[in-house]
This record gives C-alpha cells, sequence and structure tokens, in this order.
C-alpha cells in the first residue's frame, strides 16, 4: 500500500454512538480555522459527508462494535486534521478476543477389526 492510502483512509474505534460521532465531527470541521474548516454536504445514519476549502471532502463512516462505534474516515488533504478529530474522540477499549469453544471429545470409535472379533 503506498504512503498517500494510508494517509487518505484511516480508521479508529470510540465508545461514543455512532450518531454522536457524526454530529462531533460536523462540529469539530465546522470550528476549524477558515483553511480546514468544512461544512456538511450530506449525511445519513451511517455516514457523513464534508466539504472545505478548495472542495476538498472529508467522508465519515460509522458502524456499531462490540464496546462502542468504528469511525472511518477518508479525506485526500485534511489527513491531519481528521488524526486529531480522532484523538479528540473517547477510545473504545481494545476488543475482547472471544476464543472458539473447545470441540467436545467424542469416545473413538473402536476398530474395525477389533469390533468384528
Amino acid at each position: 500500500m503506498n504512503q498517500q492510502s494510508t494517509r487518505t483512509l484511516q480508521e479508529t474505534r470510540t465508545t461514543l454512538a455512532p450518531a454522536d460521532v457524526l454530529a462531533a465531527a460536523a462540529q469539530f470541521f465546522a470550528q476549524r480555522p477558515s483553511i480546514y474548516a468544512a461544512f456538511i454536504e450530506q449525511q445519513s445514519p451511517t455516514h457523513l459527508s464534508l466539504r472545505g476549502q478548495g472542495g476538498e471532502e472529508i467522508v465519515f463512516g460509522v458502524r456499531p462494535v462490540a464496546g462502542g462505534t468504528a469511525v472511518t474516515g477518508s479525506t485526500y488533504m485534511f489527513d491531519q486534521q481528521l488524526l486529531r478529530f480522532f484523538a479528540s474522540l473517547p477510545p473504545a477499549p481494545p476488543e475482547a478476543i472471544v476464543l472458539p469453544e473447545p470441540a467436545a471429545e467424542t469416545p473413538a470409535a473402536p476398530p474395525a477389526a477389533a469390533a468384528a472379533s
């Protein structure tokens, strides 16, 4: 993956509800200094698209996960501001690792030769 693509798509997790994350993003970017300000262009319960200086777009997607909300953000030029926004969110605890239940042991079937005798 090239360096630019790793900067343009970022993800974090937070304890906030999805709607609260989107509201916080809209407020955060509306209050930035004019060169970094961005305002709502499109919104749904699971995404927010903001438009900023020079037509720069910032897009957020949210989805519920164990312990909070996964937040994905994408932008070409506002990557530092995106990371500052992510740092302003309360972090979610690490996901609990759920191990599969051990398989129940079944008694071994007698070998065919032993069963025939």
